[in-house]
């Protein structure tokens, strides 16, 4: 509840096809179950009061004052537990009769929605018994003298999280062009519950998961789908249980076929109601047929049923990711090509190092010009070795320039660099930013003028992670004439690496250099090697490990969220690896960097957009330079 979570709950009782007071007992059973394990909305089957398979049975006045009195022996029962139940029941109308969805809470029955869409294909026949739905609500009044809103356009709103607001639909109107959960979700819904008895044949069940997902995924709502299981009659169809519960079009709990009892999941309400706020085509409406009920929930903590990966811009499946990092390496390519193309450059510059940027830069160039079919010898690979640079790492880039064939020249930034400090009056011996940065932009300035000499475009290297944190020098490594990497975070690009070793590049020798750079500690080698000759300036050990930063930039800019949601995420992703201390030091610097290092995104070269988070102040983000960081660094003061 706090942070936005919502934990959720689709249940499948067990059910007697129209033995109604076991039937109740099975709901209240299944309801103590669902409360138990901390769900605060909890999603029965369709005509789950009398089980789905009653027939024409359902015409029979006993089982419909009876289904009627269930209702309010299970909203009584509602008054025990802190949540908002939906259970299903035939219900009478002005001689019509209803298949219906029953909110349930706080001891009331607080609405009925009955079915839109009736399906009488194949083998369903519920036109034979039901009336299809009505929009506008009326108000009904229950055996006990309740009066409560009836029809499809009922809303129900609970005060937490803040902007919860449910909205409730029957199985065939998930899987008709246009279901009502659309129309409830631009009246403001963000949550939608289906009641539903969907047979099981051969293949359905991945449809039936498609359709939950790409509903939510649409809608930026939570759905969840609760369907009748087994235990409902066998005569000519079998019923499999199968519950999904959607956060958004991402699937966080299943159930298996042919089971019964609840499935829990977690739905983040506030990160859908944040995507919403970013869809400026997110059309919202304001019928006036619309009723909004109130309900009552308490600001409980949600524990975490679902993973919360580590690495969010790297998926955990291999063959998604094979796939992920392909289509990167693809889009890379074809911005560099397009470039290459428009400005008719004849040759590329690139500044190689030995380290992870500089290879996956060189690597999208060498695709680009074998894509152009150009000489890869007109690709202008440069080493600038400097004060800290290594023999591990400069053999590596003079390995790898040599297997690509491209063209190679050495230029040792040192006389250059030692010139500018007696120019400027520097001692060297101070080793502070000044010592780094003149190195830096002498080797930008080298790339710069090599390509003036060879009429050839200056492929940029730095990452979308430094960027955040703005680890580069401003005019030196920070500036080019073209950026592939802009946009792809320090996680990532260790698996593109990988993959071209894994699959592209086809040089036993290549991928044996590409390997040895993945396990290269990552360092600007701006300060002189240890006594060993190893690298002795890690940046990891400077700014913090990225995997957590890569996670706090991508929880930030994909959805908005505080800094200590972010940390609370965190807590749970990188239990085991970084304690709660560590977590928020580093996320503390990481605001304090993304907010005074903005200058330097401001006036970013060119680069393709690979992802959903990128820095670009053309694109997906547009900051002013001096604003304050106080208002988030404050949510992780006293913690």
């Amino acid at each position: 509840m706090k942070d936005g979570f919502l934990r959720v709950c689709a249940d499948t009782p067990e059910v007697v096809v129209c033995d109604i007071d076991e039937n109740t007992l099975s709901i209240k059973q299944e309801m103590k179950a669902a409360a138990s394990g901390g769900a605060k909305v909890v999603v029965f089957p369709e005509l789950s009061i009398t089980g789905y398979t009653a027939g024409d049975l359902f015409g029979q006045d006993l089982l419909l004052s009876k289904s009627e009195e269930a209702l309010l022996s299970l909203a009584a029962e509602s008054a025990l537990y802190d949540a908002i139940f939906f259970v299903g029941l035939p219900f009478a109308y002005r001689g019509k009769l209803y298949n219906t969805a029953a909110a349930i809470s706080g001891g009331k029955v607080l609405g009925l929605v009955p079915k839109t869409y009736l399906p009488s294909y194949r083998e369903f026949y519920e036109g034979r018994q039901f009336e299809a739905g009505f929009r506008e609500p009326v108000d009904v009044t229950l055996s006990d003298g309740t009066i409560v809103p009836f029809g499809t356009d009922i809303l129900f709103a609970g005060d937490s999280p803040k902007g919860l607001l449910i909205g409730a639909e029957i199985c065939e109107d998930l899987w008709v062009p246009n279901p009502p959960s659309t129309r409830h979700a631009m009246n403001g819904a963000d949550l939608i519950v289906n009641l539903s008895a969907s047979n099981e044949i051969v293949g359905k069940c991945a449809y039936r998961r498609f359709l939950v997902d790409n509903q939510a995924a649409r809608l930026y709502a939570g759905y969840i789908y609760a369907c009748s299981g087994p235990t409902e009659s066998t005569q000519d169809l079998v019923f499999a249980g199968h519950n999904l519960i959607s956060d958004g079009g991402s699937l966080v709990a299943g159930s298996e076929l042919f089971s019964a009892g609840p499935t829990f999941g977690d739905i983040d309400i506030a990160r859908l109601l944040e995507e919403r706020r970013r869809m400026n085509t997110y059309e919202i409406l304001q019928e006036v047929t619309y009723r909004v009920v109130p309900f009552h929930l308490e600001a409980t903590e949600t524990h975490f049923t679902r993973e919360v990966s580590p690495l969010p811009f790297v998926p955990a499946d291999k063959a998604t990711l094979d796939g992920r990092l392909s289509e990167i390496l693809d889009i890379q390519t074809m911005g560099l090509v397009k470039r290459l193309r428009h400005t008719h450059a004849p040759r590329a510059v690139i500044g190689i190092s030995g380290g992870l940027d500089s290879t996956l830069a060189l690597l999208v160039t060498v695709r680009a010009f074998d894509y152009l079919e150009m000489d890869r010898k007109n690709i202008l690979s440069v080493t600038m070795p400097g004060f800290g640079t290594t023999d591990r790492t400069y053999q590596n880039a003079v390995s790898m320039i040599k297997k690509l064939g491209t063209d190679f020249r050495e230029i040792k930034i040192g006389p250059a660099v030692n010139r500018h400090f007696k120019d400027i009056g520097y001692d060297p011996e101070g080793r502070d930013t000044t010592y780094e940065n003149c190195q830096a932009r002498e080797r930008t300035q080298i790339l710069m003028d090599l390509s003036n000499e060879v009429n050839g475009l200056v492929i940029g290297t730095g990452d979308l992670s430094e960027l955040a944190l703005g680890w580069a020098t401003y005019n030196g490594d920070h500036m080019s004439m073209y950026g592939v990497n802009a946009s792809v975070p320090k996680t990532l690009v260790k698996h593109l690496v990988r993959y071209y070793a894994d699959h592209i590049a086809g040089d036993e020798k290549l991928s044996a250099v590409l390997y040895d750079i993945l396990d290269t500690p990552i360092s600007p080698e701006l300060l002189p090697a240890d006594e060993n000759g190893d690298i002795a300036q890690k940046t990891e050990d400077l700014v913090g490990p990225y995997r957590l930063h890569d996670f706090f930039l991508f929880y930030m800019m994909r959805y908005g969220f505080p800094p200590r949601k972010i940390l609370r995420l965190a807590e749970a992703a990188f239990e085991g690896e970084f304690d709660r201390e560590t977590i928020l030091k580093w996320e503390k610097n990481f605001y304090r960097r993304f907010f005074s290092q903005q200058f330097k995104r401001s006036c970013l070269p060119d680069g393709p957009k690979v992802g959903s988070v990128t820095l670009s102040p053309r694109g997906d983000w547009r900051m002013p330079s001096d604003a304050a960081s106080a208002l988030w660094l404050s949510e992780l003061e006293d913690l």
